[in-house]
């Protein structure tokens, strides 16, 4: 993802066009818009700038969402930078303050490596389980933050998204019609709502990555159903992965049963590989295509579909984070980190009751 202004590299995995990022590539050559086409195509960042406004159109000034009652997200305030211990390990990306984009060559780990990714993605898990209980009107996202923040380093472990390419917080805050990639600021949530809490974290040199959409208040019966659906396609998408299926099942998988509810599948940004290093190969997508390659034993990587009940395509705030759908319509994800085993996929991010 590329900030309109500044062109800097962002958090995400990202499908541009009809390739894939390519870790010798920099992701400040990156977005483009290609008249008639659904989707960004790569491009020198020289020529981006005099087209932003045609793919993420900035926000937009109307206040409530077409044929809703629901009104549009606005930013809140920001609060200052959260604090790490220093005693705890820091992703090498954090001295920097440049995101490394995707690395290539797949995450395949020994036992040990297993272990440490089981520990990392039972805490990421733990911690995601948490802040989803912190969900409910009145409630404002920095706060889910700072709570989200404090459990990380409690455990030892540091916030993934703190300091990925300048990322100002511990954890992205997705509500409504935000398809991915929300600051937590000062805004309360309202009943009614839906959020997406996207947890990461650094536990012992390995990421554990995993995400879900929860209710806040009384939520409609349009909004539930989205949810669902987009749990539905997480859980069959990975009920088909296992060592030598193609990636792109993966996408024709979900793609199919979001079609069965006229649901969009957001293409723009994508699973991937995940344990040493943040992203890394192979990059899953979520819709269908016709990418190579197959999954491995002992692979680590996401799944993390992004629906919406209308436009699929993305439109970014001046932030250079936050990105919703260009109509207003609600969006929503679940994201697991996945391990290829000899009888299918083992859901490292699986909080048990």
């Amino acid at each position: 993802m590329v900030g309109a202004s500044s062109l800097q590299p962002r958090m995400i995995s990202s499908f541009v066009g009809d390739r894939l990022v390519q870790s010798r590539q920099p992701l400040s050559q990156l977005f483009n818009y290609n008249p008639g086409c659904k989707h960004v195509s790569m491009q020198s960042s020289r020529t981006f700038s005099g087209l932003t406004n045609l793919l993420f159109n900035r926000r937009c000034n109307l206040e409530e969402v077409p044929n809703s009652k629901r009104k549009r997200l606005r930013p809140g305030k920001i609060s200052p930078r959260r604090l790490v211990p220093n005693h705890i390990q820091r992703p090498p990306y954090v001295k920097t303050r440049m995101a490394p984009g995707i690395a290539s060559g797949h995450e395949v780990h020994d036992l040990k490596g297993i272990e440490c990714m089981r520990a990392s993605g039972r805490l990421a898990a733990q911690v995601l389980n948490y802040a989803g209980t912190l969900v409910k009107p009145g409630i404002t996202t920095d706060e889910i933050d700072q709570a989200v923040h404090q459990m990380i380093i409690d455990n030892g472990a540091y916030p993934s998204p703190l300091g990925y390419g300048g990322f100002p917080k511990s954890v992205c805050t997705s509500v409504n019609e935000c398809i991915c990639h929300g600051i937590p600021d000062s805004c309360p949530l309202e009943d009614g709502d839906i959020i997406n809490i996207d947890v990461t974290v650094y536990l012992n040199g390995y990421h554990g990555d995993t995400s879900a959409t929860f209710f806040c208040g009384d939520v409609d019966e349009e909004a539930s159903n989205l949810v669902k659906v987009t749990k539905e396609c997480l859980d069959k998408a990975i009920s088909i992965c296992a060592p030598g299926v193609e990636f792109k099942k993966i996408g024709k998988t979900i793609h199919d049963h979001a079609d069965k509810f006229r649901y969009g599948v957001v293409r723009q940004f994508v699973g991937h590989g995940v344990g040493r290093v943040f992203h890394a190969d192979p990059v899953v997508l979520h819709f269908r295509n016709n990418g190579g390659g197959c999954m491995v034993l002992n692979q680590t990587f996401t799944i993390e579909p992004m629906l919406t009940i209308g436009s699929i395509n993305p439109v970014m705030w001046d932030d250079n984070w936050t990105v919703i759908t260009a109509d207003g319509s609600l969006s929503a994800q679940f994201e697991h980190t996945i391990l290829i085993t000899e009888h299918g996929a083992e859901i490292l991010t699986h909080c048990e009751d």
